[in-house]
C-alpha cells in the first residue's frame, strides 16, 4: 500500500447495539480500526490513520490522523452510541481533516462504516463522489447488517463517482466470521495483483493476502473473497482501458484452490441469484449506466463557489456543534473570499471539535 493519511469513519448510531456480528456491530467495528491501522502503518510506517464517529449530535472528528497506535485506541474509548448517521457530513468533515494532514506527501483516503439506514438521495451520494474525486480524495464504505446493506446501490454509485479503481465498496453479511477478518483480505487491505508480483511462495512480513487461508475452514467467507477479488480484477481492467472477459463464470483462485464463481451484473441480481450469504460485488452494477452525470460541463459543475461554501459551513457547524443552518454561520462563511482566511476557519472548526471532545471528557472524569 502507498504512502496514505486515512480517515476511519464509524458509525455509532443506535443500530450499532445491535449483536449479529461478533460480539457487537459497534465493537466489531473497534477491532477493524486495530485491523486497518496495523495494515496501513506497517505497509508504510509514515502512513496515519484518524478517527471520527458520523452519529449522535453531530459528527464528531476524535483524532486527527496519526501513526500512534495508542492514540488511536485512547481517542476510539471515547466514542458512545446514540443518535442518527449522518454520511454526508461526516465524510465532508473527514475530507477536511485530510486537507489539513501534516504530510502532504500523503494520498487521502476515507474508509467509512456503515450499518445503519442512509437518508441521502443517490444524486446527493454521487455530487459528493465528484467532489471527492477532484480534491483526490478515495474513498473505501464497509456496509453490514440489513439496514446498511439496503444502501449498497446508493453507496456503489459514490463509490463509482469517486472512482479510478482505487475506491471500494464491500459488504459483510452476517455469520461466523469477524467483520475485521473480512476487511482485511478484501480488496481495502488487499491488492490481488500485488500478491500475484510476489509470487505464491512469498506469504510473509507485511503482505496481506489469501495465500494462508483454508477455503473449507469457513465457505462463506472463502465466497466473499472469490467474489470480491474477481470484481476488483475487473475495475482494475476497466481502470486500464482494457475490456473485462464477458463470460458466466470465472475461476478465481483462494487459497489454491480454483473455483468456478458467477458474475452477477448488479447487487439485486446477486443476492437472488443466491449470494446473500456472501460479500456483494463491490461494484457489480458498474456495468450498468447507474450513476448519473452531473448537468453541463464538469469544471463549470465543480466552480459553484457558494454551494461548495455552504458545504463547507455546514460541516464546520455540526463538528462544532452548533445549528447548521444558523443564518450567522453562512454569511460569515459566504464573506470569506481570501483562501487562507478560509482554510484557517476550517483548522479552527476541527480544533474546536476537538477541544470540545476534551472538555466533555474532562467533566466526565470529575463527576
Amino acid at each position: 500500500m502507498p504512502l496514505e493519511s486515512c480517515m476511519l469513519v464509524l458509525d455509532n448510531s443506535e443500530y450499532m447495539r445491535n449483536g449479529d456480528y461478533t460480539p457487537t456491530r459497534f465493537l466489531a467495528q473497534s477491532q477493524a480500526v486495530s485491523t486497518v491501522f496495523s495494515a496501513k502503518t506497517d505497509s508504510n510506517p509514515e502512513s496515519a490513520v484518524g478517527l471520527m464517529t458520523m452519529a449522535g449530535k453531530s459528527p464528531s472528528l476524535l483524532v486527527t490522523p496519526t501513526n500512534d497506535i495508542g492514540k488511536l485506541l485512547s481517542a476510539l474509548n471515547k466514542a458512545t452510541i446514540g443518535g442518527v448517521s449522518d454520511l454526508i457530513t461526516s465524510i465532508q468533515v473527514a475530507q477536511l481533516a485530510l486537507k489539513h494532514r501534516e504530510n502532504k506527501n500523503q494520498r487521502q483516503r476515507v474508509v467509512v462504516f456503515v450499518g445503519s439506514p442512509i437518508d441521502d438521495t443517490k444524486e446527493e451520494l454521487v455530487k459528493l463522489g465528484k467532489r471527492l474525486r477532484k480534491n483526490n480524495v478515495l474513498i473505501d464504505i464497509v456496509t453490514f447488517g440489513d439496514e446498511g446493506m439496503a444502501n449498497d446501490e446508493k453507496l456503489g454509485a459514490l463509490v463509482e463517482a469517486a472512482g479510478d479503481g482505487e475506491s471500494h465498496l464491500v459488504s459483510v453479511p452476517p455469520g461466523p466470521h469477524l467483520l475485521s477478518d473480512v476487511i482485511q483480505q478484501s480488496p481495502i487491505l488487499f491488492d490481488p495483483e500485488r500478491a500475484g508480483a510476489s509470487g505464491s511462495g512469498g506469504g510473509g512480513g507485511g503482505d496481506l493476502g489469501v495465500d494462508d487461508f483454508d477455503p473449507s475452514s469457513d465457505p462463506e467467507l472463502a465466497m466473499a473473497l472469490r467474489m470480491s477479488l474477481q470484481e476488483e480484477q475487473e475495475r482494475q481492467a476497466r481502470g486500464r482501458g482494457e475490456a473485462p472477459a464477458v463470460t458466466s463464470n470465472t475461476a478465481v483462485d483462494v487459497g489454491g484452490i480454483a473455483q468456478d464463481v458467477a458474475a452477477p451484473s448488479n447487487p439485486e441480481a446477486g443476492h437472488a441469484a443466491g449470494f446473500a450469504e456472501a460479500i456483494t460485488a463491490p461494484l457489480s452494477n458498474a456495468n450498468d449506466s447507474t450513476v448519473p452525470e452531473a448537468p453541463g460541463d464538469e469544471d463549470e459543475y465543480f466552480d459553484e463557489d457558494d454551494e461548495e461554501e455552504a458545504l463547507l459551513a455546514r460541516a464546520m457547524a455540526l463538528s462544532r456543534g452548533d445549528n447548521p443552518d444558523d443564518h450567522d454561520i453562512l454569511m460569515a462563511e459566504e464573506d470569506e473570499d481570501d483562501e487562507e482566511d478560509e482554510e484557517a476557519a476550517i483548522a479552527r472548526a476541527i480544533a474546536m471539535s476537538l477541544e470540545d471532545s476534551q472538555k466533555e471528557d474532562k467533566d466526565k472524569k470529575s463527576s
